[in-house]
């Protein structure tokens, strides 16, 4: 049974509100079990879907993998853009060697956030800059989701931001994956989750699962291997 947020309309309504517009969405994917989710059910409301992915590693097989799995059972390609948070690690001299930082500091890389990004991401797409972009973001995932959609709403005209599957349970969002014949993506195997950092959390797994990729994220970042040596040596 759906949760339900005070005073909030359902997230059937949110997108049946979105569904009278008659105009394609942006969704934002991370791939994750939720979003794909909310793909689903914007599919199944008849809703045309434009998906794009914020990757955190340029090429990194684990994703590209996946991406070429959804891609193949909703027959919609996933646009891919970089994350802010890769500009950021970069500029913030992420587990470079000093003899990068002059590099990465001459190369004037600028800074990045998604309230700048989006425009850019509508343009490429040749969208208007009044599109919804979807999420999976729901209530029931965290006690602060749950107060954020409560205050700011499942539809926010400010940002043009929409959470369209705000009220379900993980039951439902499993549910919605089985209809779609969709099963968790290779990070739940790994992480646990779904890649979402830098940290010993997702490069060990890297390192000894997938060391294809973890040498990848090394030629990026040659010393991400110190988190590791840091919690192995102070055990936090």
């Amino acid at each position: 049974m759906p949760t339900v947020i005070k005073g909030q309309p359902t997230s059937a309504e949110v997108r049946q509100r979105i569904k009278a517009e008659g105009r394609p969405v942006l969704l934002a994917c991370s791939l994750g079990k939720d979003s794909l989710a909310a793909w689903v059910a914007l599919e199944e409301d008849g809703i045309e879907v434009v998906p794009y992915y914020l990757w955190s590693i340029p090429r990194l097989p684990l994703i590209e993998e996946s991406i070429a799995e959804i891609q193949g059972i909703f027959g919609v390609r996933i646009h891919q853009y970089p994350h802010p948070r890769w500009f950021s690690s970069l500029t913030g001299y992420l587990a470079q060697p000093p003899h990068h930082c002059g590099i990465i500091e001459a190369a004037q890389i600028a800074d990045m956030t998604y309230e700048r990004e989006r425009p850019l991401i509508l343009d490429d797409l040749g969208l208007p800059a009044d599109t919804w972009e979807c999420d999976g973001v729901r209530a029931c995932d965290s006690p602060y989701r749950r107060a954020a959609l409560t205050r700011h709403g499942l539809m926010k005209e400010s940002t043009r931001k929409a959470s369209v599957i705000a009220d379900w349970t993980k039951a439902e969002v499993m549910d919605a994956l089985g209809r779609r014949g969709i099963g968790l993506p290779p990070d739940y195997g790994l992480f646990g989750r779904s890649f979402d950092g830098y940290d010993m959390r997702f490069m060990r797994p890297l390192r000894e699962r997938r060391p294809r990729d973890y040498e990848i994220v090394r030629k990026w970042y040659p010393l991400i291997g110190s988190d590791e040596l840091r919690c192995e040596h102070y055990g936090i």
